[in-house]
């Protein structure tokens, strides 16, 4: 499969080496290679071994051995994981995949694999691909808003993925910033601060996911219903759907609105699998388009490009940009320096 290049991130000096690239999930890893900066080809998927660290680096090691050889020593696996890479130490933190957690992932697994290894969380994987080979390609700042079971995010300057203090960049889903009332038809409807498994309440999290909307409903209509019903019903016109919906639009439109301003992004391609539900991402954006400061003539939130490889696309990005800038070609702030 075949990727169109993008000039800033294809600054290499010299022929590129080519990446190893693995998107491991809770339950299945893409392992693909990237000759050169704009080109991936998918290999192999395989189970993860998600509970054992020693059967994971095996795992990772057979699936270079067994499509390249020995290849190159100096040509990079990166990977892109469901979980939390603190960028000051590249300790990892995963739930679906509790054997990395607490490990300095990329440092233990160079030294097992013999080969430089990096690793960015999904959510910056898809960010960077969308940056460089997505919908926000030729915006010189992309945020990348992943809407599915939950709610996540990715910021990217430049091609170049940010990394804040503790690889917490982009979590708009956290934080007890949503509204607690709805202006809807000359009604103010009070909504409660629900409680999130961060901790807090009140964060966009608890109602902005699939789950998210499944609560709100409840709380609406007092009615146990799928994600999926709620939203077939709203593009249908039902009535109660129709309310859920319009509620659910005002409430999470502000606080994306507010990381539009705060970013300076001129696009936000969305991620998930409500990113799939288009009548809903064109009613999202029309509603932060009327919140933010600038205009733009051009749809700002707008469904994924590299929804399907966006980890894998991602991390061939991360590991072609390694060669060009270092420190995982990543923009770092003071504290989150490696």
């Amino acid at each position: 499969m075949s990727i169109a290049a993008t000039p800033r991130t294809t600054g290499q000096v010299g022929p590129a080496r080519p990446v190893f690239c693995v998107d491991i999930g809770g339950s299945f890893m893409k392992f693909a290679v990237s000759p050169a900066p704009g080109t991936l080809v998918p290999l192999e998927k395989v189970a993860t071994p998600a509970a054992s660290w020693d059967d994971l680096a095996a795992s990772l090691s057979g699936l270079i051995e067994r499509n390249a050889g020995s290849g190159d020593p100096a040509s990079p696996l990166a990977l892109s994981i469901a979980g939390l890479i603190d960028p000051r130490d590249g300790v990892a933190t995963s739930a679906n995949i509790p054997c990395i957690t607490g490990r300095r992932i990329g440092d233990e697994l160079s030294a097992i694999l013999g080969r430089p290894v990096l690793a960015a969380n999904d959510a910056d994987c898809l960010t960077l691909a969308e940056a460089n080979e997505g919908v926000g390609r030729g915006h010189s700042v992309v945020f990348c808003a992943i809407m599915g079971t939950g709610i996540g995010g990715g910021l990217a300057i430049d091609g170049r993925l940010v990394r804040g203090a503790g690889g917490v960049t982009g979590e708009w889903g956290h934080g007890p910033i949503l509204n607690t009332s709805v202006e809807l038809g000359g009604e103010t409807l009070h909504v409660p601060r629900f409680s999130c498994g961060c901790g807090q309440s009140g964060c966009v999290d608890t109602i902005g996911g699939a789950r998210g909307i499944e609560r709100l409903h409840h709380f609406l209509h007092g009615c146990e219903e799928t994600s999926y019903r709620i939203l077939e019903d709203w593009q249908v016109g039902e009535a109660r759907a129709a309310r859920t919906v319009a509620v659910y639009l005002e409430l999470i439109a502000d606080p994306l609105a507010l990381s539009v301003n705060v970013t300076g992004a001129s696009i936000v391609p969305v991620g998930g699998g409500l990113a799939s539900v288009t009548p809903l991402i064109d009613a999202l954006d029309r509603a932060v388009r009327k919140r933010i400061l600038n205009r733009f003539d051009h749809p700002l939130v707008t469904p994924a490009l590299r929804q399907e490889d966006g980890g894998l696309v991602g991390a061939a990005v991360l590991g072609h940009q390694s060669a060009v800038y270092g420190h995982e070609g990543a923009v770092h702030g003071r504290e989150s320096a490696v």
